[in-house]
């Protein structure tokens, strides 16, 4: 009901789109797409809609604050840095509602556990930010070499905090090799802290400004 509400109502005092059926399967496209690199060709492979449309629409759900999107850490002459954008649903509530995700479905599927933990993570994370009065802002990284890190936020001063998500209770001195990559590469010499949010209860020191923390750590900072 609230969400019809927010796109039959409150899209209409911000936007002109008419057709909101096709709004409400983009919608569901978009949660099961959550966490992913944008592929506007691919997102709108199921829809009636135009590539032009499609854009539209997107720009409207992020208007509503439905879902966001995080760009490329491309601060760098490295030349095999990807450049897409990460997209997010900005409730993971309500993205386990439109793709109808019950508790067991998501705890016996690793791959649906996984999207959900990152997105929960993404969502607290940003609202970390936004209370925040200081200035921070929030990438994601990958390159050809297929090393990823899920969010990189840096501040004003250019320091750098790199966070990995794993849905899992046991971390390894391995887990941290994109994160010890990009710090002796990428960071050139800024302060840097990489951190693994992981699903264990103890917060776990790799040396070199390196940790592994429960999710839970994201309440106490």
């Amino acid at each position: 009901m609230v969400l019809t509400s927010l796109i039959q109502k409150d899209l209409k005092e911000i936007t002109n789109l008419k057709r909101t059926d096709s709004l409400f399967e983009l919608l569901e496209i978009l949660a099961a797409w959550s966490s992913r690199f944008i592929d506007f060709s691919a997102i709108g492979s199921g829809l009636s809609i135009t590539q032009p449309t499609l854009h539209v629409y997107i720009n409207a759900l992020e208007m509503l604050y439905l879902v966001e999107r995080i760009p490329a850490w491309a601060k760098t002459v490295y030349d095999r840095v990807g450049k897409k954008d990460k997209l997010f649903m900005t409730d993971t509530g309500m993205m386990g509602h439109l793709l109808k995700w019950t508790h067991e479905k998501v705890m016996l599927d690793g791959t649906k556990s996984g999207i959900l933990l990152e997105t929960f993570v993404f969502t607290q994370i940003m609202a970390l930010i936004d209370a925040s009065i200081e200035t921070y802002k929030l990438y994601h990284y990958r390159d050809k070499d297929k090393r990823e890190i899920d969010f990189i936020i840096e501040n004003e001063d250019g320091d750098i905090a790199a966070i990995e998500v794993k849905a899992g209770t046991s971390i390894s001195k391995q887990s941290f090799q994109h994160l010890h990559w990009f710090k002796n590469n990428l960071a050139q010499g800024r302060p840097f802290i990489g951190i693994i949010l992981y699903t264990g209860t103890e917060p776990l020191s790799f040396g070199d400004n390196l940790w592994a923390l429960p999710i839970n750590s994201l309440w106490r900072m």
